[in-house]
């Protein structure tokens, strides 16, 4: 019996090549109790491929994946039991009403018969499937087909959930609802949700793992990326004050010249002191023209990380 310190999802050492292509290279990640981790990385980082060794799908040519305690390799029936996935194309039949592909699903997980009815409704109310249960999958639209393929990822309510690319080509409306129900599966489940869009992530997840060319180049809270969002802001002023007034404003730990009109700010800890730099700069005249917090955005992070030039092929 696994307690709540102990992670449900641990991989090691994760290695897979194609041909003379590694897709993905010695990578490592764990996944803790009602936690949300945003695997995010451009086209082609090895997102997919990572996600298919977590789930058992494809075998990895190095490295061990462990499940609630269980050895995907050596103990697959007991750490599959475990997991839920929707790979990118969810596994829908489109001739089967959602109800009957569920229950075939529950049969698929090897669910005792007399608990198959309950899971499936507790699914279809998770997934906001009740009204149109009766209807055939073929005949639903996008988004709700998306619902339909989460559904069968935790009708067996498993302990870790893997969504790949789960809002890939729905509008926005759709997009706002499958974000919804991802929040909500977070408070019950353990969830990897893989993405390459920015707002994807910043929406729903806990943590964020950044992957670059098969290999990890950021594992960070997103509260963490928050609070560095106003580390190192630069400041720029038409008539430039010494250091000792900056410094003496509320928040700022240290103020560096750049040049003769611009400043880096060092704040504080646990201090944001752009409210105060601004009303300063205002009260003294100094010109205030630029005013930027945070060095460290992810959308900063992603570019700086994804662009750098390593001498591995694109």
């Amino acid at each position: 019996m696994l307690n709540n310190a102990q992670p449900r999802l641990h991989a090691a050492g994760l290695v897979h090549h194609f041909g003379p292509i590694k897709a993905v290279d010695n990578i490592a990640l764990t996944l803790h109790q009602g936690e949300i981790l945003g695997l995010l990385g451009p086209n082609g980082a090895g997102k997919s491929t990572t996600l298919r060794m977590l789930t058992g799908v494809l075998a990895p040519q190095a490295g061990r994946v462990l499940v609630c305690g269980h050895d995907l390799c050596t103990r697959p029936q007991a750490a599959k039991r475990c997991l839920g996935y929707l790979p990118e194309q969810p596994p829908l039949y489109p001739e089967l009403t959602v109800h009957e592909y569920l229950h075939a699903c529950a049969r698929l997980r090897r669910l005792p018969r007399r608990q198959r009815a309950s899971a499936v409704a507790t699914a279809l109310a998770d997934c906001g499937l009740d009204a149109v249960a009766r209807r055939l999958i073929g005949n639903l639209s996008k988004g709700y087909q998306q619902r339909v393929g989460i559904a069968q990822a935790i009708v067996h309510r498993p302990d870790v959930v893997i969504l790949d690319e789960p809002t890939v080509g729905l509008d926005p409306q759709q997009i706002r609802q499958i974000r919804g129900l991802i929040s909500r599966l977070g408070q019950r489940h353990s969830v990897i949700l893989s993405s390459h869009i920015l707002a994807e992530i910043q929406a729903v997840a806990s943590r964020v793992m950044l992957i670059h060319q098969g290999r990890v180049v950021l594992n960070a809270s997103l509260a963490d990326l928050h609070r560095q969002a106003s580390a190192n802001i630069r400041l720029g002023l038409v008539q430039a004050p010494d250091q000792a007034a900056l410094t003496a404003i509320p928040g700022v730990a240290s103020a560096e010249r750049i040049d003769t009109r611009h400043w880096r700010i060092t704040p504080a800890a646990d201090s944001d002191p752009r409210l105060a730099l601004a009303a300063a700069a205002a009260q003294n005249n100094w010109g205030l023209f630029e005013l930027s917090g945070g060095q460290h955005t992810l959308e900063e992070q992603f570019i700086a990380l994804t662009t750098r030039d390593d001498g591995a092929a694109a």
